[in-house]
């Protein structure tokens, strides 16, 4: 990355961030980018951590108390007063719908999207009728249709929370994004399981920059570290989850491969319960963003109701939850 010097800010620019281990990892990993593009300090870019909602109930899972939102609401708060100039967010955590007062200013190079199985050797070496601990409904319903038997175990908390679950036999197993695992120097930890078998979240293994929209000059600062790449790709999965209208409870995975120059979206739709999985894919330009929205109908008018039930797309009625 070419290194742009930049005079010495009369004062710090504010990085707002969740305050849990990986999302601090996330954080520093923005400053260092933004210093070494910059020729910055590092005591020019200040972290400011917050304990999110999310990360204060733990005992119960998302869907059941407020979703995605609560990842997000203190440091959208805190962004929108100017309390600080920019939020860091895991992308998979961060609602499709967003305020407009609020721009994506920056989407750093994508990690590893796949899942880290834990407690087992493969999805097949799982004793019958195992106990796998998430909470994630994507998780569960795609477990669940591969392997029916599996028992599926509230569980919540950040990485060290949920290996300490594993380890006091809370549950026989777990999965976890390598993304965060990697941040967190615990690469070696479980087994990648095959993205294009056992597909991601999305926007998983993304790190996704805010910034007040009208903030030309953060824009600015933030837009040498935005990887085009990285963008494309979560834009899609992004207007992939728009035109669903997926709430709390859906199952939706996705992964998006650059080929030939195109994007290849490849995304698959669940009942909860993991009996049904409906599958497409499309391959359209970069900055075709009429494409993610078609396959989304696609999916839906392929599902049955006990999939259906859980979009509500923008040409429905009511909003998604």
């Amino acid at each position: 990355m070419p290194q742009h010097t930049s005079p010495q800010p009369a004062r710090p620019w504010k990085l707002g961030t969740r305050a849990s281990p990986l999302a601090m990892a996330q954080a520093y990993e923005t400053r260092a980018r933004l210093c070494a593009a910059h020729g910055l300090a590092a005591e020019a870019i200040l972290i400011v951590p917050v304990t999110a909602s999310g990360d204060k109930i733990q005992d119960r899972p998302l869907a059941e108390i407020g979703g995605k939102a609560l990842w997000t609401k203190e440091l959208d708060a805190w962004l929108a007063e100017g309390e600080i100039d920019f939020a860091v967010h895991s992308a998979k955590d961060v609602e499709t719908l967003r305020p407009g007062a609020f721009a994506i200013a920056a989407v750093l190079e994508r990690a590893d999207v796949r899942d880290v199985l834990v407690g087992a050797e493969s999805i097949a070496a799982l004793p019958q009728g195992a106990r796998l601990g998430t909470s994630a409904p994507r998780r569960a319903a795609q477990m669940l249709n591969l392997r029916s038997d599996i028992v599926i175990v509230p569980y919540r908390g950040n990485v060290a929370t949920r290996l300490a679950k594993l380890a006091a036999g809370e549950a026989d197993a777990t999965l976890l994004a390598a993304a965060g695992l990697n941040r967190l120097g615990q690469q070696d930890i479980g087994h990648r399981l095959d993205a294009a078998t056992w597909l991601p979240a999305p926007g998983q293994g993304a790190i996704l920059i805010e910034s007040r929209a009208e903030d030309t000059e953060t824009r600015s600062l933030l837009a040498t570290i935005d990887h085009a790449p990285s963008r494309a790709a979560l834009l899609a999965e992004r207007a992939l989850l728009a035109a669903l209208g997926g709430n709390c409870h859906s199952a939706i995975a996705a992964l998006t491969l650059h080929e030939e120059g195109q994007l290849h979206l490849t995304a698959a739709l669940f009942s909860p319960d993991g009996a049904h999985r409906i599958t497409g894919s499309a391959r359209f330009a970069h900055d075709d963003i009429a494409a993610p929205a078609q396959l989304a109908a696609d999916l839906l008018a392929r599902a049955p109701q006990d999939v259906t039930r859980h979009f509500t797309p923008p040409s429905s009625s009511g909003p998604p939850t």
